[in-house]
């Protein structure tokens, strides 16, 4: 109870303008890639999380008008009444759990796109629109202020029919209309809206005011501000105009939820920034210049730090974006005395990702997130065994330690085998570099759930042949047995070996594993993977001590970072620790000399000098346990399947999910699991709208 376990601060009611919260935890809004294009999808993702105990739970950004067109993403609409049945979905979801819906209305200015409706581009200023596409945005005159703040004003008429409860002015991010007018680098106006602080926040001020006039006491008004842009004395900070803006609206909204700018900044990875409550020393002030409660962010997984920041007055509400898509049962898990069981958020940005490329969410941590509609996935709950009674899990790495956690929550007897002397595989030995501690989570969490069931036996230093696994006389396997990286340099380039010879060549796996290459001269790594490996490779080498040069086809480092908001730090990071770094260049061979790189383009080589050589370029599936028992014992098995990285290399998030999904479809109708892929929103042509 909240009681007994010295977390019941967390449990008090927080009244927000006309509304109160059942307890202190707030998620925050946060995109998803669901939004209007499946909001059946956005429905049970969100009231999954209500249910899990969030007291207030809000949309993404939600579009006011058709100038504020972020597609090809799928964000929220609400521009005019034919959205609203889509987003009452989610109310209703949210309130069949007692908790509070939040609306986070935006009109997204110049970076929005407007690709899909052709709409003029809106800005404080002219000036170009935040993607690389030939496109500019125009200065907005009076009468545009004017549409703007009707539109806003009718958007949150529409909120509060929806059934929402709180509605939100969105100045954060750099993302918005609101945030662009307050920032001098985009708002050079000399009219009433631009120049002193005090006219840079007047469109924030009206939005304000007038949102509050039109919901009349129905909807509690807040405010999300990013008081801070993290760029020093080239921006706005927190101890400066941050917090004037904060004095001059202070008793405004109902709720201020304030963090820093931009996502960049405000979704930091544990990579580059491993400390929970980052964002503590930017927020504290607000409380000191408010009377009105105040959420922050910042990764917050440990109850104790959320209980004190509750204690000293810092924070009113705990907010969480990515630690409530790790674990939406987060809160119960505090209040019921469960901490241990707690799915702490890694900070990898695998969600971010998700939405950066336009798709529904998904999680390292959580596999069931997204696949509530779907797959009508719970992250607590699972279908007990049905006929079977005992499975054997080959390899302990993410979708082994998945998949042995959900068989044993079924009810299955499970025997877990690892071959190495600790359970973990690639989550362990990922942790074991520079800037991946925390992604040592994904193992320990379930290797604490495994190591408390009554039904698993758990087994290291086990290596096993064909002969062995068939004596063991387990009618249901599953080989989760991973892969490993190629040393010869075939990879998403080149589809062959790359000529190499009289250069000690090494891999992620020998880095990962101790074995670091000789001090006596350059190391090259060459980067064919182009993802995120390569990158901490680098940094761990130079870090030990190494000269390092990295060389990549890409035309930046770690491309694949973008999408988790990185890759800027990345490359950062290898500049200043030393490394060169060669874009936009292929292996072509190597001897005892060094190495030859060809440009990507034009082919033409250049010679690198280096003592030797780290293939970072594909992985190899570790299959060949699972052929052999296919081909010489098949007739042993009830099941013989083949899951994870063995299965088909990708992220440990791809990892864990194939390892939970091979959980839930064990002894299910083979066509019933077929269909889920398939599961799709689709748009009824009845009744529809428009002229």
């Amino acid at each position: 109870m909240p009681g007994a376990n010295g977390y019941s601060i967390l449990f008090e009611p927080v009244k927000i303008g006309p509304v109160t919260a059942r307890n202190r935890f707030y998620q925050v809004p946060h995109c998803n890639g669901m939004g209007h294009v499946r909001p059946q999808a956005e429905a049970a993702m969100r009231g999954m999380k209500a249910e899990g105990g969030w007291a207030v739970v809000s949309t993404q950004e939600t579009e006011i008008h058709p100038t504020s067109d972020l597609g090809p993403y799928a964000e929220n609409r609400l521009w005019d009444e034919h959205d609203i049945p889509a987003l009452r979905l989610m109310t209703e979801k949210v309130h069949q759990h007692g908790a509070l819906a939040a609306i986070q209305l935006a009109h997204n200015g110049h970076h929005a796109t407007n690709h899909l409706t052709r709409a003029p581009v809106l800005g404080p200023c002219d000036g170009p629109i935040d993607t690389v596409f030939p496109k500019q945005a125009r200065a907005m005159d009076k009468e545009d202020i004017r549409n703007l703040r009707l539109w806003h004003r009718a958007a949150a008429r529409r909120a509060k029919e929806a059934g929402f409860d709180i509605v939100y002015i969105y100045a954060g991010h750099q993302m918005t209309l609101a945030h662009h007018f307050l920032l001098p680098q985009f708002n050079g106006r000399s009219d009433e809206y631009g120049g002193s602080l005090e006219n840079r926040v007047r469109l924030t001020r009206e939005l304000l005011e007038e949102t509050r006039e039109e919901l009349d006491g129905h909807c509690a008004v807040a405010l999300r501000f990013a008081v801070d842009q993290m760029k020093g004395a080239d921006g706005m900070q927190a101890q400066e105009e941050g917090r004037a803006v904060v004095e001059m609206l202070a008793e405004l909204p109902d709720l201020w939820d304030v963090n820093v700018a931009d996502w960049s900044n405000d979704s930091q990875t544990t990579r580059f920034q491993p400390q929970d409550g980052f964002q503590i020393p930017y927020v504290e002030f607000v409380k000191q210049v408010t009377s009105k409660p105040v959420v922050g962010v910042g990764r917050f997984t440990s109850p104790d730090l959320m209980t004190s920041l509750v204690s000293k007055g810092v924070l009113d509400l705990i907010g969480a974006a990515r630690p409530s898509i790790a674990d939406p049962f987060l809160p119960k898990k505090i209040e019921e005395g469960r901490i241990e069981e707690i799915r702490e958020c890694i900070g990898c940005n695998i969600c971010v990702s998700a939405d950066n490329l336009g798709v529904p969410i998904r999680c390292t941590q959580n596999p069931t997130m997204g696949e509530e509609w779907r797959r009508g996935w719970h992250p607590e709950k699972i279908a007990p065994k049905r006929n079977e009674t005992n499975a054997l899990v080959i390899g302990s790495g993410p979708a082994g330690l998945e998949c042995a956690l959900q068989l044993s929550n079924r009810g299955y007897d499970v025997t877990l085998a690892e071959a190495a002397p600790e359970f973990g595989g690639r989550a362990l030995r990922e942790s074991r570099l520079s800037g991946l501690a925390a992604w040592k989570r994904v193992a320990d969490n379930r290797l604490w759930q495994l190591q408390q069931r009554a039904n698993v036996q758990m087994f290291t230093d086990s290596p096993m042949t064909a002969a062995e696994v068939a004596d063991l006389e387990i009618p249901n396997v599953f080989a989760a047995t991973g892969s490993r990286w190629l040393r010869d340099g075939s990879g998403r380039s080149s589809h062959a070996p790359l000529p190499v010879e009289g250069l000690p060549v090494f891999t992620p796996d020998d880095i990962m594993a101790g074995e670091l290459p000789p001090a006596d001269g350059p190391v090259l790594i060459y980067d064919d993977d182009q993802a995120y490996i390569a990158g901490v490779i680098a940094h761990h080498l130079a870090a030990a001590g190494r000269q390092v040069i990295l060389a990549t086809p890409g035309a930046v480092v770690s491309a694949f970072t973008e999408l988790t908001l990185e890759q800027a730090r990345v490359q950062t990071s290898l500049i200043e620790a030393g490394v060169e770094i060669i874009p936009l260049h292929l292996l072509q061979s190597a001897d005892a000399g060094g190495a030859t790189l060809g440009c990507a383009y034009t082919g033409r080589p250049r010679a690198v000098p280096c003592a030797s050589l780290l293939m970072v370029t594909a992985r190899q599936r570790d299959a060949a346990l699972y052929e052999e028992l296919k081909a010489n014992h098949a007739h042993r098995f009830t099941t013989l399947e083949l899951i994870g990285d063995a299965a088909s290399p990708g992220l440990i998030a791809d990892a864990v999910y194939a390892g939970h999904m091979a959980a839930r479809n064990f002894e299910r109708d083979p066509a019933a699991a077929d269909a889920d892929w398939f599961r799709r929103e689709l748009i009824s042509l009845n009744g529809m709208g428009g002229s």
